[in-house]
């Protein structure tokens, strides 16, 4: 259906408004693994994610991908360039099969404009994913890459809405992308995934992770970090 009621940036508005602003969005569907965005590419528009989800992915320069972030249905990507009309900073790759709607950078300036209540989520998601970088950041700057798995799913868990004080991770991420977001191999994840699961730290059914002891995960964490400076201080 080519309407945006599902789209969470877009709650505050009222019915017909969203209406009128889909009559003004580009509307196309995409197969999985193809691509959306190209970083190199003169398209500004902002893309709100229907259906399906897509992958902002970028290469390094032996190729290797990495990826940034996956965007589910009912968010939106590409609000950056939109804003400041500079190139695009990532590929956008189609997860799954999505329909997205695109909307031209006057108009969701306009928007902006209009609704301030809009422009406050957004700032509040651009902080978000500032502080998200700066942890990664941190995190390869100061961890090995079992630790940098470890961390990413802590990252990515969210409140458990059915049972109390328990984590979950849904949907969860191919462990190649998860891979790419650490900067380490897909075999290094299936290794730490598989320890934590024989220590009955997580346990997956389905599409969903859940986090059974997350307090046990962060003490690996620091486990593993003082093995490595007790190696470090040893050799000296």
């Amino acid at each position: 259906m080519q309407n945006l009621d599902r789209i969470e940036l877009l709650q505050s508005l009222p019915a017909e408004e969203r209406v009128a602003l889909a009559a003004q969005c580009a509307w196309r569907t995409f197969a999985p693994g193809e691509q959306i965005v190209d970083r190199s590419g003169d398209c500004r528009d902002v893309y709100f994610v229907v259906e399906g989800s897509v992958n902002i992915v970028n290469y390094g320069v032996s190729g290797r991908e990495v990826t940034y972030a996956t965007i589910e249905a009912g968010e939106y990507f590409g609000e950056l360039s939109a804003i400041d009309g500079r190139a695009r900073s990532a590929n956008v790759v189609a997860n799954a099969r999505c329909l997205l709607a695109g909307l031209s950078p006057s108009r969701f300036q306009e928007l902006l404009m209009r609704h301030p209540d809009i422009t406050m989520q957004v700032l509040k998601r651009l902080v978000r994913i500032i502080r998200v970088n700066d942890d990664r950041i941190l995190d390869l700057s100061t961890l090995g890459a079992v630790q940098r798995v470890c961390q990413e799913i802590l990252r990515m868990a969210e409140p458990d809405p059915i049972t109390p004080k328990s984590w979950l991770i849904y949907p969860m991420p191919t462990q190649s992308v998860i891979a790419s977001r650490v900067s380490t191999t897909r075999e290094t994840v299936a290794r730490v995934l598989g320890h934590l699961t024989q220590e009955g730290m997580v346990a997956k059914k389905g599409k969903t992770l859940y986090l059974r002891d997350r307090a046990g995960i962060e003490e690996y964490i620091r486990t593993l970090a003082f093995a490595s400076s007790s190696g470090q201080a040893a050799s000296r």
